[in-house]
């Protein structure tokens, strides 16, 4: 069951039971250690990822409804086709 929350998480999937979440992705994600946030930009719909230490990355939040989700390293970015944040 663990391994398929942390797949779930990394696809931007909740799970849900009687429409109570089991577990939020961003706990998931968490303890996963992916840390490395994918948001979709609001204006433009461009992929950019926010990594810890970045200016806006706790004001990032991921909504998986829009596509955003979480990448547990920069290159999964990447290769997912999501640019790093310039800020």
């Amino acid at each position: 069951m663990l391994i398929g929350l942390l797949l779930a998480s990394a696809a931007g999937v909740g799970y849900t039971s009687g429409g109570a979440s089991l577990v939020s992705s961003k706990a998931v994600a968490r303890s996963a250690g992916c840390t490395v946030k994918g948001n979709v930009s609001i204006e433009t719909g461009e992929r950019i990822y926010h990594v810890p230490g970045q200016k806006y990355y706790h004001d990032t939040v991921i909504s998986p409804g829009y596509g955003e989700r979480w990448f547990c390293s920069e290159a999964e970015a990447r290769s997912a086709g999501w640019r790093k944040s310039r800020i």
